[in-house]
């Protein structure tokens, strides 16, 4: 990547909603409504930023490895995958919500080894060992509430908003794990070889976040 070119991660869904009217206070804006392509990569309204719109679980990939050279991402992945491969300057205290564990609504302690359902898996390991609890760790990547339900497991790992859904699946949140949040990611290298562009993109953001 040329060093005075910067490449931005976007996280597809819930976050880039948010995300993009912070861009804008930040005076960065994509050259055409990215809801309405099936494009991956966008020009913006500066010659020397794009923006990619990739899947969260891939931002922090992209970023670690140099083919991002910043992203914006969720705690609860950077929690799951690592942070050790690149630096995380800014929290952009949008799409908050909690990672927790839940089980079925009044349900007994169950003795001995615990069936943990979860796509969290790195989270949920750590966790648990913190906390004593031997576990058993089934990996699903969807409809985690149901899992309690057919006896494939005893609790989840998963993020909960409102707690709706997993009231409507007859379970209730038990312990906080972490508060989640969108964060800033950067690239090591590019840290140091595109400082002072970084630098300006992390103040205006920083700047937006103050003012919201």
């Amino acid at each position: 990547m040329k060093s005075t070119q910067l490449i931005i991660a976007l996280t597809k869904g819930r976050i880039l909603d948010e995300v993009l009217p912070l861009f804008e206070q930040a005076n960065i804006v994509p050259a055409e409504d990215i809801s309405k392509s099936r494009k991956l990569i966008f020009d913006t309204n500066l010659s020397n930023v794009k923006l990619l719109v990739i899947r969260g679980t891939d931002v922090p990939t992209y970023v670690e490895f140099g083919s991002a050279d910043m992203g914006v991402v969720g705690k609860d992945l950077l929690l799951e995958h690592g942070d050790e491969g690149f630096y995380e300057p800014l929290d952009l205290k949008i799409a908050k919500c909690r990672l927790m564990t839940a089980g079925p609504v009044n349900a007994k302690p169950v003795q001995g080894r615990l069936k943990v359902a979860t796509k969290f898996t790195n989270i949920a390991k750590k966790y648990f060992a913190e906390q004593g609890q031997q576990i058993d760790l089934i990996k699903l990547n969807g409809a985690l509430e149901l899992a309690p339900a057919m006896g494939l497991a005893d609790s989840i790992v998963d993020i909960v908003d409102t707690g709706k859904t997993l009231e409507a699946n007859g379970l209730e949140p038990k312990e906080l794990i972490a508060h989640v949040s969108s964060r800033i990611i950067v690239n090591k290298a590019s840290m140091k070889i595109k400082n002072s562009l970084i630098s300006d993109v992390l103040q205006q953001l920083r700047d937006a976040v103050d003012n919201n």
